[in-house]
């Protein structure tokens, strides 16, 4: 995948830095596999916004698909995708009964290409194995936190995982985050990283770009007033206070993990700081 840069012949064209979309080989999803979505401008069922600067943006159709690999058999890929719900390529393959599945795509992976998930699979780009299975210093992606239960890790475009050793029933994983954790060896993980690897480098030009995401402008809180953020209020230089979130949790550097939390048992490196 390559980036395109613009001539600077309106304001929304002067920065702006975009995917060519030359990796991809169909222009029309597969029908079976789409769903419709509705959009909620991120209000509750109360009608009430639980997650502001949402709202608008263009129509989309979901795709199904499939992060739990479960299908232990070979299948070809068809075609590579665009999915506007994501920012990583999709696969359409097909498996040797006849089913067609909507993958997220490897970095790498072609139509014509084929994959395998299981026991019987060899360490190749797009292949599903278990961590038990897969060789030491390998780059891995769409990683199961608990069996079965389908990819939890590493599935945004461009990000990946190292399997660096197995202790016991333990698998040894470094994180995109650069946190160091364990993780089960009957888990599944993709060999590979995600596609579309160069998506953080695009630059949308315009704020309208943004709007067609359905994201709306967001306000900073030292603008609003006392009664809608902690920071909010003040005249000249008294405006803002020590930096918290709306509901006055600090924040930027504040930790809010509950150190109790069953799960930190796992955890052997914390993220960078």
């Amino acid at each position: 995948m390559a980036l395109r840069k613009f001539n600077p012949i309106t304001p929304g064209t002067r920065h702006k830095v975009l995917s060519k979309f030359d990796d991809l080989t169909a222009a029309k999803p597969h029908k079976p596999l789409l769903r419709s979505i509705k959009k909620s401008g991120g209000r509750n069922a109360d009608g009430k916004i639980t997650m502001r600067y949402r709202g608008g943006g263009h129509k989309r159709r979901y795709r199904l698909i499939d992060f739990n690999r479960d299908k232990h058999m070979e299948a070809t890929v068809l075609t590579v995708e665009y999915d506007p719900n994501r920012t990583a390529r999709i696969c359409l393959v097909e498996y040797t009964d006849g089913e067609k599945r909507y993958i997220v795509a490897p970095e790498g992976l072609k139509p014509g290409m084929t994959i395998h998930s299981g026991k019987e699979a060899t360490p190749n780009v797009g292949h599903a194995m278990y961590l038990s299975d897969i060789p030491l210093g390998t780059v891995i992606h769409n990683i199961e936190l608990y069996p079965s239960k389908g990819a939890n890790i590493a599935r945004s475009a461009g990000s990946y995982a190292q399997l660096n050793a197995r202790d016991g029933k333990y698998a040894i994983i470094k994180l995109p985050s650069g946190e160091t954790r364990m993780i089960l060896l009957t888990c599944l993980a993709v060999i590979g990283s995600v596609s579309n690897s160069e998506h953080s480098l695009q630059v949308s030009g315009k704020a309208g770009r943004s709007r067609w995401l359905g994201r709306r402008p967001r306000v900073r809180g030292v603008v609003m007033n006392p009664v809608d953020h902690p920071m909010g209020g003040g005249e000249g230089k008294s405006s803002g206070g020590h930096p918290r979130s709306r509901n006055g949790i600090p924040s930027k550097g504040y930790k809010t993990r509950n150190p109790r939390k069953n799960s930190s048992k796992y955890i052997i490196d914390r993220r960078k700081k």
